[in-house]
């Protein structure tokens, strides 16, 4: 690994390329193991001060608060309320920027290294409305200046919010300067939700889910608002935790220790699969890794909510949980959610530590409750019904079980899409052939490609490739989560932004030859059943082929395809038939 050169496998280039897309995937797959994606020092590097820069710059940013104190005291006002409301703020900005999730190299983007307000300050761009059939004024899939306005409205009253002045009496013994006038965030709130009915995309790169829920609990008494965000806490460790009670997981812990930079011991990263390199499933070490981890979202939390009330052991269990996200962020995992457990470790010593004594069960509010109960309904539908509901906003994070799509181009089909889409960046393959060449710039998208193989979502999309297709050899096949990425100005893993809705969008401008544009698109897996529902649509003449793979045919299968093995489909029931229809219409 060099300072600015990727870490990649060790082969001659022409000779690699001439083999079938199986044994190329198989090279990429078994380099994984040791390597990762073979990320050059200078990324991670980049990560690390696009961290400090967002925890100085948060810091800074609120200590302008009027009579907070100055940035060299932080150790005396950090504790303050309004802190961790500016701090909410703060981070819902910076992820709406861009600047967050989704953000540099290991998410494919490289000049520039983030999309964000490049896409939704600019007309013209793409947009995906969640339910244009249904909301009013939400038709078409062009960004105009109605949507660059509410964006701005966004951060203009969140920057407005930050350099405001608390009001009010202090609420807590040590406080003095008040909290925020929760009518400082109702232009922001407004329209987020207005631009999110007519831009998906904008709407999930906030994280709905957590700062906006947060943002409302500014609306009740200081003890409630508090509760209020431990309890919005809990529901995203136990979001997270029952995404987990899954198959899929034990292949997402392996994929992340073996991307990991603080794991470059060789040994160590090849026992996390059963006998590399000719069986690449994943050994009981991370499968113990991973019920391990879910057993700590599930209990480690509910002791700080409901018994933690300060004390060596409350403060044994913060520690704890900051060593876990951590530890997740030490891996640093594909979409780079990097800032996101940065908040969760303040939230631990801010909520559960100096505030632990504003317990649970002193809850007044019966709007606190009625939000966190609306937020559980999202959770289970989300769970029940993947194909409504993103996995952001059901919280069904990092578990490997994701909708999913592969897209594959004929000929010069994609250059299609540099000549007809309005963007801010280039697509990946432009991006790297500059900085690196054509050779290199192939086996990184091809090493992005085994790392979906790795999992076993992947290990379907490959083989229903061979079913989408007459001769894959024939394909550039490109994974959706970069498709979409430069297309829409973010990406964070939701399958459901390169979709039919996004190929029809393409469509409409690039007027795709028959054959020239296949999509397969692999559904999440509900979960009460064992299987992922999926479809195969051509871009100009729609859905030719949908029905549904088992879990359990994943699960036997290496990250490769074997030549001629097409993957064991199974033809839809009614009730998915009914589930698919609506999903389209959306």
């Amino acid at each position: 690994m060099g300072f600015t050169k990727p870490d990649l496998p060790n082969i001659d280039y022409a000779e690699w390329k001439t083999r079938p897309r199986g044994e190329r995937l198989r090279t990429v797959a078994e380099h994984w193991v040791e390597h990762g994606f073979g990320t050059p020092l200078a990324v991670y590097l980049l990560y690390l001060v696009k961290c400090a820069l967002y925890v100085l710059g948060a810091a800074a940013v609120i200590s302008l608060t009027p009579g907070l104190g100055a940035l060299t005291d932080i150790s005396s006002w950090w504790t303050e309320p309004i802190v961790y409301q500016k701090l909410v703020v703060w981070t819902l900005l910076f992820e709406i920027l861009g600047l967050g999730c989704g953000f540099g190299p290991l998410t494919m983007r490289f000049l520039p290294p983030l999309g964000g307000l490049l896409y939704f300050l600019r007309p013209g761009t793409l947009r995906l409305p969640p339910w244009p059939g249904k909301v009013p004024f939400t038709r078409g899939d062009e960004r105009g200046l109605i949507d660059v306005a509410l964006y701005a409205v966004v951060l203009g009253s969140g920057i407005q919010a930050l350099l405001a002045s608390g009001r009010g009496v202090p609420p807590v013994d040590g406080g003095h300067v008040g909290l925020l006038d929760p009518m400082v965030v109702v232009a922001l709130v407004i329209a987020l939700c207005v631009l999110g009915l007519r831009d998906k995309t904008v709407f999930l790169a906030a994280r709905p889910e957590h700062y906006l829920l947060m943002l409302l609990m500014f609306f009740v008494p200081f003890a409630d608002m508090v509760i209020g965000f431990k309890l919005v806490m809990l529901a995203l460790w136990w979001g997270a935790a029952t995404s987990k009670l899954n198959h899929h997981f034990g292949h997402v812990v392996a994929v992340m220790m073996s991307n990991s930079p603080v794991m470059r011991l060789g040994w160590l990263e090849r026992k996390m699969y059963r006998n590399p390199p000719q069986d690449l499933r994943p050994s009981r070490i991370p499968a113990l890794l991973a019920h391990g981890g879910t057993v700590v979202e599930y209990l480690v939390p509910a002791y700080l909510v409901f018994l933690g009330h300060g004390g060596p052991l409350t403060w044994a269990a913060i520690i704890f949980m900051a060593v876990f996200h951590l530890h997740i962020i030490s891996t640093v995992p594909m979409g780079v959610p990097l800032e996101w457990n940065i908040f969760f470790i303040f939230s631990l010593f801010y909520l559960f530590g100096h505030y632990g004594y504003i317990h649970v069960q002193q809850l007044r509010s019966p709007l606190v409750l009625a939000m966190i109960l609306f937020s559980a309904l999202v959770v289970v539908v989300g769970h029940i019904r993947p194909q409504w509901v993103s996995f952001l906003t059901s919280m069904r994070y990092y578990a490997g079980n994701w909708a999913t799509s592969a897209w594959c181009f004929r000929g010069d089909a994609e250059l299609k899409i540099e000549q007809h889409v309005t963007m801010s960046a280039a697509l990946p393959v432009t991006q790297l052939t500059k900085l690196y060449g054509p050779e290199i710039a192939d086996i990184l998208i091809q090493t992005g490609l085994g790392w979906r193989s790795m999992h076993t979502h992947g290990r379907a999309l490959n083989g229903l490739i061979a079913r989408a297709v007459d001769n894959p050899e024939d394909y550039a096949v490109r994974d959706g989560e970069i498709v979409a990425g430069p297309l829409l100005g973010w990406n964070f893993g939701e399958g459901h932004l390169h979709n039919e809705q996004l190929l029809t969008a393409l469509q409409r401008r690039c007027q795709f030859e028959e054959g020239e544009l296949r999509v397969v698109v692999l559904e999440s897996q509900p979960i009460h059943r064992q299987r992922q529902a999926y479809r195969i649509i051509d871009a100009r003449t729609g859905v030719i082929e949908e029905g549904y793979v088992l879990v359990e045919d994943m699960l036997a299968r290496q990250p490769w395809p074997e030549p001629d093995d097409l993957f064991p489909v199974h033809p839809l029931h009614h009730d998915d038939t009914q589930d698919l229809s609506s999903a389209r219409a959306r």
